[in-house]
């Protein structure tokens, strides 16, 4: 019995022993492989630093002090570039096809060309040569003035006229000889000049001049009007800094529902019961501003035109955020000191 009982204790001392070697040799591996990875990454770490240093030595860029902030500005900044040189290349191949703008033509070879103040529009037809060489005579600049009168005042004068039913007859050749004499014409090619498509005309007068010239104002004006240049200058100076600004001498007349009468609106019923026009220019002068004639340009194919042009103007505009200048000097009943224009 006691024989037995040693056996096993001497056994269990063993297997304890073992136990113990085991474990001893474990710890003693696990040590060395976690020296040995700390070894390895010591290593990298240190390879990285030199190889950062060796970069900056190289390159001689040092130490980096631009900050987040300024390193975004950096890759903004470039981005930018990239989208002005793909503008510059997109522009470059648009001028190869030819698509440049009229005006850039004309002013090539200049840094900027100055922008005018007004294009005035004087609409006239085929049978009143007399009362153009009258206007030319009394008030318009003819020649070298009026190219003067383009350059220092930015001001720019032109008949405005459409083309004859028959294309090519004796009205419209006429009218070119007398723009070859004088060269102050803006004819309109794709217009039929009637007295019944005043309306239109005035509406084309406003594209064509958009399309010609880049001005401040865009002024109509009827051949039967003696116009002061200089005080209409004065006046248009005035109101440069209003974007909208639509100029005249405003009224608000009967609406005329006769046939027999003079102002005959066949369309007289869409003025409501009270027979009154809205709030308009009348129609011997009146200016728009450039973005109210670009407005006109946009929407020419929907703009609903009436019998007057003085009334349709006023129609295109009544529903948009413009202003309204009444403007006295503007009403041209008498000629009188300081007034901006008199009927004939």
């Amino acid at each position: 019995m006691r024989s037995r009982g040693s056996n096993n204790r001497l056994s269990s001392s063993r297997s304890a022993f073992r136990w113990r070697i085991s474990s001893l040799v474990l710890s003693m591996f696990a040590t060395m492989a976690a020296f040995f990875v700390a070894c390895r990454l010591w290593q990298e770490a240190e390879s990285r630093v030199y190889l950062v240093k060796e970069l900056d030595r190289r390159t001689g860029q040092g130490e980096s002090i631009i900050s987040v902030d300024d390193t975004l500005k950096v890759i903004d900044c470039r981005e930018q570039q990239k989208k002005l040189s793909l503008l510059q290349m997109e522009l470059e191949e648009a001028k190869k096809e030819g698509y440049v703008s009229k005006h850039l033509i004309e002013t090539k070879g200049t840094n900027e060309k100055k922008k005018l103040l007004a294009v005035v529009g004087i609409l006239t037809g085929f049978g009143r040569k007399h009362n153009r060489y009258a206007i030319r005579k009394a008030w318009m600049p003819t020649g070298t003035a009026l190219t003067k009168l383009e350059d220092e005042k930015g001001i720019i004068i032109r008949f405005v006229i459409g083309r004859s039913l028959n294309h090519g007859d004796n009205s419209d050749r006429d009218i070119n000889n007398e723009n070859i004499k004088e060269k102050d014409f803006l004819i309109l090619n794709d217009h039929v000049e009637t007295a019944e498509e005043k309306p239109k005309k005035t509406k084309l007068f406003f594209i064509d001049a958009l399309e010609h010239w880049d001005a401040e104002f865009y002024v109509k004006v009827n051949d039967d009007i003696y116009l002061n240049i200089d005080a209409l200058g004065a006046i248009l100076s005035n109101h440069v800094d209003k974007p909208r600004a639509y100029i005249g001498c405003m009224k608000s007349g009967g609406v005329f529902s006769k046939p027999t009468d003079k102002w005959y609106e066949p369309e007289w019923w869409k003025f409501g019961d009270r027979k009154s026009y809205f709030r308009h220019a009348s129609g011997e002068i009146f200016a728009v501003s450039q973005a109210l004639a670009q407005f006109i340009s946009i929407n020419k194919l929907i703009l609903r035109s009436y019998a007057h042009d003085d009334v349709s103007v006023g129609s295109w505009l009544i529903g948009l955020d413009v202003k309204h200048v009444d403007e006295g000097k503007f009403c041209c009943s008498s000629w009188s000191s300081g007034a901006l224009c008199a009927a004939s």
